[in-house]
This record gives structure tokens, C-alpha cells and sequence, in this order.
């Protein structure tokens, strides 16, 4: 060890440093003290005052050091070029201009370039921050001054299972302070892999128990994003029902009864019908191409639901703020998304608009053309006849397993299942199942699939009820696992409103599955409505278009009872 200073670790007591020289000598370690390294040349490290110490390798460990910038700022500077600040941590000599950390010293404070001070300038310098905009707002506030520790504790690791504890003039050694260190260590690390913040950070405790479903209607402060980042359908009811949209004849099917898309007839009589859909959400992973795909595949759903063959898109990107280089990159990227997944569709993309934002974020605006027949050709959710059977193409729970993914709680294989299905395209079922006589079909995506159900039941013929078979209904690997750990996404609580629909609700909802059933889907599968003695058939073509492969039926349909959907 080589040094310019007088003795090792100068900036703690005297009896930390006696302990090290005596650690160090007992290791065999060769300290050279007052040594001011200028070069090393030849294999040596030379001195100023030209002495010199063989070496085949040197680790160079040096204090804390600016840029230049800094000096030529303007900003006071103190002769090793860091800021000088007041107390309150602003610039000495221009106001409004802050600094802290290791680029800064404060003035009434002098301190070691030391973390354990630097994180304490955070809370003061954010608060000093908001009063200083409130100050030009004409507002005046007093800055709050940075009063820091008077001594920290220093734990030292010898490189053994021993450390040597420091602060102010006290000094303790041992194997156990080494354990203590080892434990603080691991707990840190934690805080930057395992234990980042979840949904909510100011409540800790809502991973786990029965309340926590409950908790997450009072604060998310991390949204979901895909379909679980939509408005609530009580929202929207409460929305449309306020306003009085303009319509045209040409509209064969609009707000009036909100199906999977509008339908318009372009021209004079027998024009033909257009089906219209968009979709818009938040990204909620980190590879812009396969959320192209998805985001894609997604809205092309609303035209595979009703039969209609996508013709053309329009896609709006928003793409975070960033280089140019990277915004170009991401852009790219998910668009190349978008492109692999409407070329598969037979669907032309005809142009778009893009903006930067906070968010990575994708929709698009999908037109089709309807079977011949037109409207009263196309599947719509209203279709619903005593005796079907409801085939559900694809497992639930890509809501939870996200959410579970942003909080660093899913497994690899569960997020791998989820994007499987995801990118999986709905338009063989759609065909298959209008081969099969299938008289009402939706996808299932933000409302859960609760939600989408009611809807096809409220837009049926009245006196008509559903059998909800819970345990049949497919759901993703690791969906129950997360509903255990009390991971939903921020869409459920809404979604959960309309559990009023089931008319035994109290008999299930203790039950595992029974949360899944408002867990909001992205670029979910089918509800498949068609006579029951068609069922096992559509569930055979589909197994044999290698498609949907974990279709099963969950429900039907009666006439009678209570109305609404029975679970059972």
C-alpha cells in the first residue's frame, strides 16, 4: 500500500488506524506512508522525491475530483473545484442553482466525500427545490438548512471475516461486526434487485393478505399498463351517458350500442358496411418490438371478434424522451412490431402520427369489411340464445402476472406463458367459430372477463342467465400464485364493481379463481357463443388449426332464474 498521507485511514481515529498498521503488518502487507506517487515507469512506481517501489501490477484508489466545467461555471468553486453552497445547499454566489452530494461542499459543513452525508442532502435539497418555485411564483418561502450527522459509523472489512468499526473516537474489531456489515451490505443490495418498491410504496404491507385487493383502491402510485391501464367501465358509463355524441345515417352501429366496433356504410344504398376500432395503451415491458406486436394484434382483435377482415391501419406512437438515437431505435423497433403482426393479418398500415411523452405507448385505428351480408352477417356481442355454450379461447391472468412483473415478483416462465398467448392471433378462432354457427362473440380484454360477459348478457334478449362454470375456466401459469401474494393490477378494484351481476357472489368469492374472473386482459382470447352441440366440435378445429390451444367452454346460457351469471 502506498500513500501520501502520514498514516493509513487518515480520516478516522487514532485507534483505527493503530488497528489497521497492526492488521496490515500481520497480513504481510508492505505500507510505504508519505509516499507521493507521480508515475509508474519500468515496471516501478516512482516517488516525487524519487524514491521508488517495484510493482507488477498497480490498483490506483484516488479521492473524490471535479471537471473542469465546474471551475469555469461562474459557480464558487473551493480550490479542488467542487461547489461551494450555503447551508441550505445553493450556490454560493447564484441563486436558484443547487448542489450536493460529492460535487458540492458545504460551507458551514465540511464533511468526508462520504455517501452516508450525501444521501441525507436529498430530502432538504427536494424540499429547497419546491420552495424556490414557489418563490417565483411569488410565494416566499424560507430554504431549510442541511444539518447533517456529526459522526458515521464506519464498518471496514479486513477481507476476512473480520471488520474493524469506526466512529468518532470509538474503535471495536471482530468476526461479528464483519456479520453486521455482511447483513447491512445484502440488505442494501436488496433494495436495488428483490425488494424494490412495490404498487403502492408508502404501503409496504399490501403484497400480502386479505385486505389487499382492498388497499389498492386507495392509492396506486405505479398504473399498469396494456388493457390494465384503461378507464373503468363505470367511468365510461358515467361519461357517455353525459354527453350527446353527433351520429350520421351512415352509422349502422355506434354509441347507441357499443359493440367490439362501429360499423359505417361509406356511400349510397348498397355501399359497403366498415367496420371501425381503435385501440391506445401503455407499455408495459421493456421490448418495444414485441409490444408492437402485441399492441397490434390487440387491436386487430375488435375486427376478428366481428368477423370483419382488417383492411387498413393507423397507428399514434408516443416514444419517451431520449436521444435521438434511442427514440429512433425504440420507434423502429415497435413499429417493426406492428408491421410483422398486421402483415400476418393481411392488413395494410396507411400512416399515423408520433410524439414524444413520458411513456412508451402505442394505438392504433383498424377499418375492415364486414361478410357479405354486412351487419346482420357480422358477430356481435348481443347474439346470445338459451341452450349455447360459451367457449373461452384463451387462459385469463395477464392482468396479475404484470402487475407482479413491475413489482420483480414473476417467474421468467409465467411472463413467458403470457406473451405467448399475447401475440397469438384471434382471427382463425373468429373464423372458425362463425364455421360452427356461433351466434355472439367478443374478446375479452380490459373488463375482465366478467365484465365482457355481462356486456354480451345485457346486450342478448332479456330473461337470459349464465352459468359461469369457475373451475373450468383456463387461466395462465402463475395468475393463482399472484392472486396469493395479493398482486392485482390497478384496473381490478373498478373492474371488481361489477360483481353485483353474479347473483351468488357470496357462495365464491372466497374461492382462488374468483378474483381472476375482473383481472383485466390484454390482447385476450374469444368468448364464443354457439349451440352447445357445437361446442366440442369448435374446440376439435381448433386444436386442429393448432390454435387456442387451451379453449374450453365455461359457461352457458338459460333462460329463466335470476338473471344475470350464476357461478357454479
Amino acid at each position: 500500500i502506498i500513500s501520501r498521507g502520514k498514516s493509513v485511514c487518515e480520516s478516522h481515529n487514532r485507534a483505527v488506524q493503530r488497528a489497521f498498521t497492526r492488521i496490515l503488518r500481520e497480513r504481510g502487507v508492505q505500507v510505504h506512508l508519505e509516499f507521493d506517487a507521480v508515475a509508474v515507469r519500468d515496471g516501478q512506481v516512482v516517488a516525487k522525491d524519487g524514491r521508488s517501489v517495484l510493482a507488477d501490477e498497480c490498483v490506483w484508489c484516488t479521492q473524490a475530483s471535479t471537471q473542469d466545467w465546474m471551475a469555469e461555471s461562474g459557480l464558487a468553486t473551493d480550490p479542488g473545484g467542487f461547489v461551494r453552497v450555503k447551508a441550505t445547499l445553493e450556490s454560493e454566489n447564484t441563486p436558484d442553482v443547487f448542489a450536493c452530494g460529492d460535487c458540492a461542499n458545504v460551507i458551514p459543513h465540511p464533511r468526508p466525500k462520504a455517501g452516508v452525508f450525501a444521501v441525507r442532502q436529498g430530502p432538504p435539497l427536494a424540499e429547497n427545490l419546491r420552495r424556490a418555485l414557489r418563490s417565483q411564483l411569488g410565494h416566499k418561502h424560507a430554504l431549510e438548512p442541511f444539518k447533517p450527522q456529526s459522526s458515521f459509523l464506519g464498518l471496514i472489512s479486513t477481507g476476512r471475516p473480520y471488520c474493524v468499526a469506526s466512529r468518532g473516537a470509538i474503535c471495536l474489531e471482530g468476526a461479528y461486526l464483519w456479520k453486521l456489515k455482511d447483513y447491512i451490505d445484502r440488505k442494501w443490495m436488496r433494495n436495488y434487485s428483490t425488494d424494490l418498491p412495490v404498487m403502492r410504496p408508502d404501503e409496504p404491507e399490501a403484497r400480502a393478505g386479505a385486505d389487499a385487493l382492498n388497499k389498492l383502491t386507495k392509492a396506486a402510485a405505479m398504473r399498469c399498463g396494456g388493457c390494465g391501464a384503461k378507464v373503468g367501465k363505470s367511468v365510461l358509463d358515467r361519461v357517455v351517458a353525459q354527453l350527446n355524441p353527433p351520429t350520421r345515417k351512415e352509422v349502422k352501429l355506434g354509441l347507441d350500442a357499443p359493440d367490439d366496433c362501429a360499423i359505417v356504410a361509406f356511400g349510397g344504398p348498397g355501399s359497403t358496411e366498415v367496420a371501425q376500432t381503435v385501440d391506445f395503451f401503455r407499455s408495459f415491458m421493456d421490448d418495444p418490438y414485441v409490444f408492437g406486436r402485441i399492441a397490434a394484434n390487440h387491436a386487430l382483435s375488435d375486427c376478428h371478434a366481428m368477423c370483419a377482415q382488417p383492411i387498413s391501419a393507423m397507428a399514434i406512437a408516443v416514444v419517451p424522451f431520449a436521444d435521438e438515437k434511442i427514440v429512433e431505435n425504440d420507434l423502429t423497433q415497435m413499429m417493426a412490431g406492428v408491421n410483422a403482426t398486421l402483415r400476418e393479418a393481411d392488413c395494410a398500415l396507411v400512416g399515423g402520427h408520433s410524439c414524444e411523452g413520458t411513456e412508451l405507448s402505442l394505438g392504433l385505428s383498424v377499418s375492415g369489411t364486414l361478410p357479405s351480408g354486412g351487419q346482420s352477417a357480422a358477430l356481435t356481442k348481443g347474439g346470445l340464445r338459451e341452450g349455447d355454450a360459451l367457449v373461452l379461447t384463451k387462459p385469463i391472468g395477464t392482468g396479475v402476472i404484470f402487475a407482479a412483473h413491475m413489482r420483480r415478483l414473476a417467474k421468467g416462465v409465467w411472463v413467458d406463458s403470457a406473451l405467448a398467448t399475447m401475440v397469438e392471433s384471434n382471427q382463425v378462432p373468429a373464423k372458425l367459430a362463425r364455421e360452427h354457427s356461433a351466434t355472439a362473440c367478443t374478446d375479452v380484454t380490459g373488463f375482465g372477463l366478467l365484465g365482457h360477459l355481462a356486456e354480451m348478457l345485457n346486450a342478448s334478449e332479456d330473461g337470459l342467465c349464465v352459468t359461469l362454470m369457475l373451475l373450468e375456466v383456463p387461466i395462465l401459469p402463475g395468475a393463482i400464485e399472484c392472486v396469493r401474494e395479493g398482486v392485482f393490477s390497478s384496473l381490478q378494484p373498478q373492474n371488481r364493481a361489477l360483481k353485483h351481476v353474479i347473483v351468488n357472489d357470496a357462495d365464491f368469492c372466497e374461492q382462488e379463481k374468483y378474483p381472476l374472473l375482473f383481472d383485466p386482459q390484454t390482447s385476450g382470447g374469444l368468448l364464443v357463443s354457439l349451440p352447445a352441440s357445437r361446442a366440442d366440435d369448435y374446440i376439435a378445429a381448433l386444436r386442429k388449426a393448432d390454435v387456442a390451444h387451451n379453449a374450453a367452454v365455461v359457461a352457458t346460457v338459460a333462460r329463466g332464474g335470476d338473471g344475470g351469471v350464476v357461478l357454479a
